[in-house]
Formats: C-alpha cells, structure tokens, sequence
C-alpha cells in the first residue's frame, strides 16, 4: 500500500501534517502576546523607578488618572519590583517553551533548541527589552500613568507568587546583609547640584542663577568665622563714650550700627544703632546717655554653623551678634548683612571696593580676606584650604612662613600671587594671575608684568 499524496508531500517537506496547522498559528499569536507582555513589564520597570517621588506627589495633588496608584505601588518599592520581576521571567520562560515546541515540529530536538535561543534572545532584546525601555525612558511620567493600573493587576493576578519570592528575597537580604531598600524617597543634594548644572549648560538657568544656587548649598557647610567682619575692621564705640561722639564715629566710618565695649573690645556689651543714638541727643530727659540705648547682642563661637546662626538672628531679630574664639576673646563681627551676602554676592554701597576685580580674564585684584573658596570660584583655580588659613592673606602668610611686603611674589602651581598692598602687617590687596602650564601668563597683557626683585 502507498502513502497518501498529502503525507507524502509533507514527509518529503519535513512540514508538520494539516492538523498541527491551527497549533503553530496559535503559537505564535500567543508568542506575539507574550512579547507585548514582555515589553510591559520592562517597560513597566522604567517607568515606575525613574519617576521621583516628588514628581508623583505633585500629580496626586492635582488629581490625575493613575497618580494614586503609583504612589500606592511605590510605597512598597520591593515588592513592585518583585512583581515586575515575577511577570516578566514567567512571560519569558513560557515564550522559550513555546517556540522551542514551534521549532520541534520542524527541527531536529538540538536544532529547534538552538534556534529557540538565538531566535527568541533575539526577539526579547529588540522588541521585549531595548525599545520599550527607551520608550519608557522618553516618556517616563505618561507611561507611568498609562501602565500604572494594568501593573496593579497584575500584582493582584501574581499575588501568590509575588508574596512568596518578596519573603524570599528578604530573608536571603537578611542572611548576606543586604539592604532592602530600592530607593531614596527623594532627590539628593548631588542630584540637585546635577539638575542645576544641567540647567545651565542646556540655557534654562541663567549663570549668575546657578552661582547663587551654589552658595545656597555652600550655606549650610560655612561656619561664622568664614562670614564675620574681622576684629582688625570693627568699628566700636565704648559704653562710657558721649553720644555726640558715638554718632560722629557712626558716621565716619559709614554704619548704621556698631558694637558697644566696656573697658575692651573684648567686653562688647551690645550694639547701639544711630537713630537711637540722635533720637537720644535730642529728645532725652536729662543728660543723653549712650548706656540708655544699648540693645542685647550675641556671642557665638567662631564654628557655629552659618545657616542656624542666621535662623536665631531671625528668631531673636538681632542685626549683629559677636564672634569669639575659644577662649573668649573677640575674632569680630556677624551682621544680617553679612549673611546675605553669602548666598546673594557682595552688596557694594558708594566707593566700596569689590573684592575681586577682573583686569583681565586671567588677572585680577583680590582683597587679602576674601575666602580660599571664593577666589577659586571666581578665578577657576584650585588654591588649597587649610585649617591654619582660610582667605588669601593666610594662605599667602601660611606659605612664606613670614611677613611680607609689597611686591613680593608666590607661585603655586600654574598661579602667581603678587602682594600689592600692605597695612603695616596685614595684607590688604593681591594680584592673583592665572599662568599657562609653561609658566608665562595667559593673556598678552600678563607678558608685559614685570616680575618683583624679592620672590619667595
């Protein structure tokens, strides 16, 4: 007896006979689901960790679709991870099985095994992996709002198993140490830092925006000695001091108010402000007195934290404390001023110098106590910082090891600071140039200085 003509065709074709038809049809529709559901669930993945927490409480507080849910499933960010795991390894696992029983109607046992793992890695990886999880990179918060429903259901639908490898997994943390944490609930300080640097290079934060950012952040690591007015640049008055002097000195040396002393700047008792002082001259009963108008201040120690000195400068609505060192003594003064300046740049009034003048791009004219951290800031150079210096002069003292006069040099590295102007001990101006690493000056204007006769 002969065979059939229509098993023998398929014998000789190696194809599977008529029946089986309506099996690889629905094979491969089923792999076709199962890929969706792959790039569901890694997309999925994406989206949820890559939205901040920040961003999804802003969406449930303006009410949209899915927001809520989002935040419901990133309460628990293990276990959303556990059920993104879950329903994405038996998707994959079930989408081998299948197309390796597809290929073994075809293919010999070992061919259809070879042929399932490079066909269907192939596949996940394009369509299962790579473009859904660019998609999801791109339009983060819209998919997130668009899966997040569907992904809860499938928490619900893997429940099970999902409760059981969450248990898993925690326990094997436990056992090696491990954290069980999946992320920061929100952005970092770094992070921030990041975005802010990011802003400016893409034009949507102004420089000087940027720049006042930076000292915002600079803020809570700064440290009063860093802010204070030096003792050497203190204007007083003493308590026992007529009043029409007081004022005369307030004048003078351009303050509104200045710090009260009794026997020595040492004992400062408070601080009087010149209103008071002329309100006393002229409308006192009796003999004006400047006791009469002196206001509290405080006394910090010089390591006090800027950001809490200025939230109890607030609190006590003082305008000037006093900044003491160690053993009492007085290192200088603190006003609300002063503060300011430190997250909105210097605030010159009349003919008051800037503390660092540009004469040219990599030259300029910086004040002796101007802070190590701003000079190389403005300059884009990197002096260090010591625990024995932190403005200009004491770097430039901390290196000589001496006292120095005008026109004196030091170089450092690629940076030469020459001293231009000196009261008595105390170095009031230097001229910081920025060299070329062959050592000569940058600009052509540099070439032209002429070295001093004593250098370091």
């Amino acid at each position: 007896m002969g065979l059939p003509p229509s098993a023998l065709t398929a014998d000789l074709l190696q194809l599977p006979p008529p029946g089986d038809n309506a099996v690889i049809v629905l094979g491969v529709l089923a792999i076709v689901v199962l890929v969706g559901l792959s790039a569901f669930f890694s997309s999925s993945e994406i989206a949820m960790f890559s939205l901040p927490q920040h961003r999804v409480d802003s969406l449930v507080d303006e009410g949209v679709a899915g927001a809520e849910t989002i935040r419901d499933m990133k309460e628990n960010p293990h276990r959303l991870l556990v059920t993104i795991l879950v329903g994405n390894n038996i998707v994959n696992v079930a989408m081998t099985s299948i197309a390796t029983a597809l290929f073994g109607l075809f293919l010999s046992r070992g061919q259809s095994v070879l042929a399932t793992t490079f066909g269907i890695t192939t596949l996940v990886l394009i369509f299962g992996e790579s473009a859904p999880k660019s998609y999801a990179v791109e339009h983060t918060e819209s998919w997130a709002l668009r899966i997040a429903r569907p992904l809860k259901a499938s928490e619900y639908a893997l429940y099970p198993l999902v409760v059981l490898f969450d248990y898993i997994v925690k326990a094997i943390n436990e056992v090696i140490g491990g954290s069980a944490a999946i992320e920061s609930t929100y952005v970092t300080r770094d992070e921030i830092q990041d975005i802010i640097e990011t802003g400016e290079r893409e034009g949507v934060i102004e420089e000087e925006e940027r720049e006042m950012l930076d000292r915002i952040f600079r803020f809570n690591n700064t440290i009063a000695k860093e802010v204070m007015t030096p003792r050497l640049d203190v204007t007083a008055v003493a308590k026992e001091q007529p009043v029409e002097e007081a004022i005369e000195t307030c004048i003078q040396a351009d303050h509104e108010r200045v710090p009260v002393y009794e026997g020595n700047l040492d004992n400062i008792v408070g601080v009087v402000n010149v209103r008071d002082l002329v309100r006393e001259l002229r409308y006192s009963e009796g003999e004006p007195s400047l006791a009469r108008v002196v206001k509290p201040t405080l006394h910090v120690p010089e390591s006090k934290n800027a950001d809490e000195l200025l939230a109890e400068m607030q609190e006590n609505r003082l305008q000037m404390v006093t900044v003491i060192d160690e053993f009492g003594t007085t290192e200088g003064i603190i006003t609300l001023e002063d503060m300011v300046e430190e997250i909105v740049g210097e605030i010159l009034e009349g003919d008051e110098e800037a503390p660092v003048e540009f004469l040219e791009e990599n030259v300029a004219i910086v004040r002796g106590e101007v802070n190590i951290d701003e000079v190389n800031e403005m300059l884009g150079i990197d002096l260090p910082e010591g625990e024995e210096f932190e403005t200009l002069a004491g770097f430039v003292f901390n290196r000589a090891g001496r006292l120095v006069e005008e026109g004196e040099e030091i170089e450092f590295d690629a940076i030469r600071i020459r001293i231009e102007r000196v009261d008595n001990t105390r170095i009031m101006s230097a001229r910081v140039t920025v060299l070329d690493v062959d050592g000569s000056e940058e600009g052509e204007a540099g070439e032209a200085e002429t070295p001093a006769d004593d250098a370091f």
